[in-house]
């Protein structure tokens, strides 16, 4: 019986040095594990290298008549500020989509040798206005909501000339009656002058000139109009209730081209600027004293 007892003991010293052994080892690692993509699982993909393409224009950053772009800008407001149509800047630098500009980006603003402005199409009956060009920088969003235009009883004219010195435009008021001004001209908090008035009351064309633009599409001027009277000065009518005029349609001096409203803004009044070459400058110095 005494050797029976010793086998039993012999064999579980065994069994728990064969356990003990056991715990001691080193556990193995998994290979990495890979999907059918060829990366790795758990390794970001924005981890992987790729090369930064030049953005359109690069060379050209820094040259006379030509924009880099800015966060926050649209194009919209390049072309306010260089004094263009958006539509031709869109042209001069073959934009697919102008709703999609980028931070960094080199725009041409100046017309190249030999370009010519877009032809404004003969004026017609107002549909609705077009659509704005909320081109955004990087991931800006797009600001407002283009307004419906009413029929304007307006009648058809010839495209206005823009022959002859630029200071020789008669400039007219963009409002009747006697056009109190409730805000005048500062370069860097007002670029324009704020005239006072009633909703609905009549804007008015302040020359001759095309529609450019007409639309919400531009942070703070509401409801906006932009006229081009030639190729040094633009004029731009906010905060309108009711667009009528479209892009491209010519229009007269006093002809009524929107309703004052208060869109964008804390009370009903039109925001009114005259832009030489796109620089702002004081209306009432160009406007005939009332």
């Amino acid at each position: 019986m005494q050797w029976r007892e010793r086998a039993v003991k012999w064999l579980w010293l065994g069994l728990a040095c064969a356990m003990l052994a056991a715990c001691a080892s080193p556990r193995r690692t998994p290979a990495p594990v890979e999907d059918r993509m060829g990366v790795r699982q758990g390794v970001p993909a924005t981890e992987a290298p790729r090369a930064a393409a030049a953005l359109p224009g690069a060379e050209n950053a820094g040259k006379p008549g030509y924009y880099t772009v800015r966060p926050g800008d649209t194009l919209l407001r390049i072309a306010l500020e260089s004094g263009q149509n958006w539509r031709d800047i869109a042209r001069w630098n073959n934009l697919d989509n102008p709703n999609v500009i980028e931070v960094g980006q080199v725009l041409r603003v100046a017309p190249p040798a030999g370009a010519v402005a877009a032809a404004p199409a003969a004026s017609a009956p107002v549909a609705a206005a077009s659509a704005p060009p909320p081109a955004v920088a990087s991931s800006g969003p797009a600001h407002g909501t283009t307004s419906a235009a009413a029929p304007s009883s307006a009648p058809a004219n010839p495209p206005p000339s823009s022959a002859g010195p630029d200071d020789e435009i008669p400039w007219g008021w963009p409002t009747t009656g006697a056009a109190t001004v409730l805000a005048g001209f500062d370069e860097q908090k007002n670029k324009g002058v704020d005239i006072a008035g009633r909703a609905g009351d009549p804007v008015l064309a302040a020359a001759d000139g095309r529609v450019v633009y007409a639309g919400a599409g531009l942070r703070g001027y509401g409801n906006l109009i932009i006229l081009k009277h030639n190729n040094t000065y633009l004029t731009a009518y906010a905060h309108n209730q009711a667009l009528l005029v479209k892009e491209d349609q010519t229009v007269r001096k006093g002809q009524k081209i929107a309703e004052m409203g208060s869109t964008d803004t804390d009370r009903v009044k039109l925001h009114f600027e005259i832009r030489r070459q796109g620089k702002p400058v004081d209306p009432t110095r160009y406007l005939p004293p009332r």
